[in-house]
């Protein structure tokens, strides 16, 4: 093939011609230095430099560029190493049809286990991993959807009390069906997740088989987590882990958000309350600075997200496309408006 010898022309010259044919004429970076006669070394330079200077505008016309556009939003919001959003399905946010909202949580769950469970299993691979892991109906959707993955060297441990009143989405069982699904380990704190009091949440702590799983629970490699909303449509409601009275009395305290026996306001702080005396968990400062992913399903989790989100516990989130975008609207807001990828559709 005859190729041209323009290392004489001048760099703006030059620019233009490199970007005109790596971005439209399709030649990648060794067919473009070739065709013009330069190193390419040369050429990933000006590439760099013409998107520096704006010389380049690209438009991706896909949904999905819409999405990572969200994703990177809240990632750069939240200072978060990544957000995975899946597809926006177009959830009516203004229904107040109960049985409306219960298939649409039904659904961002579903979706979110899916993308939880693809994470996870190219985090599994085949070597030792201790993997810590909570409760909630999002996180027993990513254990129903892990397949194809086997690691008997993988132990998981939950990070709450396993005991409750009923076997529907219990601790034990959610953490049992990550081991059993990847023939891994399981280890579970063989306690309830709230005490009856303070005193009893002391003396069931310092049993030496939950310590154990304590410690072997502050020294997981991964940690996934999810977050309840406070509301009558809780799990700790649906379950009557807690009385209604006590859920109105942690609203009353400011909080917006629960997670691991914590409960947080809209700041991110942590909130006081005798609940929290009561509950039986690893403490959340031994997850900060860790490998914690938040999994947040459903439009009623937007302000128990941003809440968690900006406490700075969670360094990776996995999050339904619907539930994503209200919440980059609303970070969006609250900076004044300022323009967000994707928000606004």
């Amino acid at each position: 093939m005859l190729t041209l010898n323009l290392a004489h022309e001048t760099d703006d010259a030059l620019i233009v011609r490199v970007a005109w044919l790596y971005y439209v004429a399709g030649l990648n970076q060794e067919e473009t230095a070739s065709r013009l006669g330069l190193h390419r070394s040369r050429v990933n330079r000006m590439l760099s430099e013409a998107r520096d200077r704006g010389l380049v505008s690209i438009t991706i016309n896909h949904e999905s560029a819409r999405d990572i556009g969200v994703e990177h939003a809240i990632a750069r919001e939240f200072g978060l190493d990544f957000c995975i959003a899946t597809p926006t399905i177009g959830f009516s946010r203004q229904s107040a049809d109960p049985e409306l909202k219960r298939i649409q949580s039904v659904v961002a769950r579903r979706a979110v286990g899916n993308a939880g469970a693809n994470f996870l299993r190219g985090k599994l691979g085949s070597g030792p991993i201790t993997v810590g892991v909570s409760w909630g109906r999002t996180i027993e959707q990513v254990a129903l959807q892990l397949a194809g993955v086997r690691n008997p060297q993988a132990r998981f441990v939950s990070l709450i009390g396993s005991l409750t009143r009923n076997s529907a989405s219990n601790p034990f069982e959610v953490v049992q069906a990550f081991a059993a699904r990847t023939g891994g380990e399981v280890h579970f704190l063989p306690v309830p997740f709230i005490a009856d009091s303070v005193a009893d949440q002391q003396v069931l702590m310092s049993q030496r088989m939950v310590m154990d799983a304590v410690e072997m629970a502050r020294a997981a490699d991964l940690y996934l987590i999810s977050l309840g909303e406070l509301e009558e449509t809780a799990v700790l409601r649906l379950q009557d882990m807690i009385s209604a009275d006590e859920m109105r009395s942690v609203r009353d305290s400011g909080a917006v958000c629960d997670t691991l026996g914590k409960l947080f306001d809209i700041h991110g702080r942590e909130v006081p309350h005798s609940l929290t005396e009561r509950s039986l968990a690893v403490d959340t400062a031994y997850l900060r600075g860790r490998n914690v992913v938040l999994l947040a399903a459903g439009l009623e989790k937007t302000i128990p997200a941003i809440s968690l989100l900006r406490s700075g516990i969670a360094r990776g989130l996995i999050i339904d496309g619907d539930t994503a975008l209200a919440v980059a609207e609303h970070i969006g807001a609250a900076s004044g408006g300022r323009s967000l990828p994707g928000a606004g559709r």
